[in-house]
């Protein structure tokens, strides 16, 4: 399931190797390299997701623990690649206690 986050907005500049919303080059790997930092260093502390440059776009994969876990990765996501087109395909893992016996 891919779930677009890099909405396009007055700001936006399309693909990730365009200009950014200053007119300079961005440096596509260092933000994405930002956005890894700041996924392990925040209140998160998420080091399940992994974002990598394809095709011209941004790929956002992973595992979260909670579905709050997964909106705070897309909000952070969403500021450190803003105007770069960002799909997510960022999995919830499934933590609640099974209502029937696994039969072996």
């Amino acid at each position: 399931m891919s779930d677009p986050v890099g909405h396009r907005g007055p700001a936006a500049s399309g693909p990730a190797s365009a200009a950014g919303h200053s007119g300079r080059p961005e440096n596509v790997e260092y933000r994405v390299a930002h956005l890894h930092d700041r996924l392990a260093a925040e209140e998160l502390g998420e080091l399940g997701v992994r974002a990598e440059i394809r095709a011209g776009a941004i790929a956002l994969t992973g595992t979260v623990p909670s579905a709050q876990c997964r909106e705070s990765v897309l909000r952070i996501a969403r500021e450190e690649l803003a105007g770069l087109t960002v799909h997510t395909d960022i999995v919830v893992a499934e933590t609640t206690r099974p209502d029937h016996a696994e039969e072996l």
